[in-house]
């Protein structure tokens, strides 16, 4: 079925371009609007942006704002960026006031206060915009549904009515006090199966999972994530209800914060290969590249120190790259168990010793598993039993450094406060070819002083 619908929609997409290069506009139309409107979303920026700009003014507010919601930021951005404020303003009017915040949050600030000045729900919005993107405030949607915990079922139900809300809101029904504190939740399924004058406070959750809407927006995720919810609710310091987060919005989150911890592990801040300048990416990717040349200079310390014993056994040069590169691997692969269960939850620091010791244990495991088949490697290469007597070992010590290192540098990163994905790889990295070279040629030392 998927196979089937990504052939459509490239079938689509190239009768689309077809239909442009004529000025066939209403055909345009026509086809985009038979696709699903995340589908909608993936051919139209797919398509140059001289185009998009040229098919806007033909779709209707309601069909530009679905596709606005399925964009990604960045390109949504631009969009608006070259648009007339008064289609802009037409189009933010029909768009979730989540996604409008969001939008508006992003473009020239004047701009934004000159779309603000002119659609429907400008407070609504205005209230959301007021809070940091990457919190529990910037990624929550206005609350149209809350009830009372002195209303009976039948009132609950005719509120519902009466306010016909979207789907997506009435996952749970959040029930206030008369200061707007949030008391307690109840589900939709609960609310329809009650006895008719049962009251809302008898039914409820009184202890519902809330956050605060400074929270950052990981750990709001985070919530959801571990209790299974479809919408958490979310407060001032007050216990005020504000709003909620809702199960897009989590999945939005947590895609987010995913591609971020890969971007940083890989030592870049997020860059969108598909739109960004050759210059950007070299400003952005280049001073890391430098930090690495600095960083390795360590390695080659190491080695410059030990030139006299690379000269007396030239063959250890062979297996320099075997004893780095084993103990590399072993050192990411515990680097990102560790990172990706600080960045989870799953971790805490308090808990650093006992991963520490379990992390130190696989390492001597793995360390003499490595150890012993380098070593018959280098003998039946080599011909030279000493020879493998130093790089198994050395190996082994490696790898048992390699374990303490992917656990302590990431969580000693986040007791001071570092992100853990951001520097651990560059630091662990450049470690573990430093000890790797200081281990391996260190003991070849020693052997030539015994044979001496």
């Amino acid at each position: 079925m998927a196979v089937t619908d990504i052939i459509n929609i490239n079938e689509v997409l190239e009768k689309i371009r077809v239909e442009l290069s004529e000025g066939h506009w209403d055909e345009v139309t026509t086809l985009l609007e038979t696709l699903r409107r995340s589908d909608q979303a993936d051919v139209f920026s797919d398509l140059p942006p001289e185009q998009q700009q040229e098919i806007l003014p033909f779709l209707t507010p309601e069909n530009s704002a679905d596709i606005f919601e399925e964009l990604e930021d960045e390109d949504v951005f631009a969009i608006a960026n070259r648009m007339d404020p008064e289609r802009l303003v037409e189009i933010v009017d029909e768009m979730e006031p989540d996604e409008a915040a969001d939008l508006l949050g992003d473009i020239n600030p004047e701009q934004a206060e000159q779309v603000l000045s002119m659609i429907d729900e400008a407070d609504e919005v205005r209230s959301l915009l007021e809070h940091a993107d990457e919190t529990a405030g910037g990624v929550m949607t206005s609350l149209d549904v809350h009830i009372r915990e002195d209303m009976t079922v039948d009132e609950a139900i005719g509120h519902l009515r009466n306010l016909s809300p979207d789907s997506e809101t009435i996952y749970y029904l959040f029930v206030q006090d008369q200061e707007d504190h949030l008391v307690g939740v109840v589900s939709l399924r609960d609310l329809v199966v009650a006895k008719p004058g049962t009251l809302i406070g008898s039914i409820m959750d009184n202890n519902p999972i809330s956050t605060v809407v400074g929270a950052d927006q990981e750990e709001a995720a985070q919530l959801m994530q571990r209790y299974d919810l479809l919408a958490l609710p979310v407060v001032d310091q007050d216990n005020v209800l504000v709003g909620m987060i809702t199960y897009d919005d989590f999945l939005d989150v947590i895609e987010e914060e995913t591609t971020e911890d890969i971007y940083r592990l890989g030592g870049v801040p997020k860059e969108k290969p598909s739109n960004i300048s050759l210059l950007s990416a070299l400003n952005i990717r280049l001073p890391w590249v430098g930090l690495n040349l600095v960083t390795h200079l360590a390695s080659a310390i190491v080695l410059s120190a030990y030139e006299n014993t690379i000269e007396q056994l030239a063959v250890l040069a062979a297996f320099l790259p075997i004893v780095a590169g084993v103990s590399g691997s072993a050192a990411t692969q515990t680097l990102t168990v560790t990172v990706r269960g600080l960045a989870m939850g799953d971790i805490e620091p308090k808990e650093g010793l006992s991963i520490l010791g379990r992390e130190t244990l696989l390492g001597m495991i793995n360390g003499l598993s490595m150890g012993i088949a380098i070593a018959i490697i280098a003998y039946f290469w080599k011909g030279s039993s000493l020879i493998g007597v130093v790089v198994g070992l050395a190996t082994l010590l490696n790898m048992i450094c390699a374990g303490i290192a992917g656990v302590v540098v990431p969580v000693l990163m986040q007791i001071i406060h570092f992100d853990p994905a951001h520097a651990s790889p560059i630091l662990v990295t450049t470690l573990m070819d430093a000890l790797g070279y200081f281990f391996y040629l260190g003991l070849a030392t020693l052997l030539i002083i015994a044979l001496i």
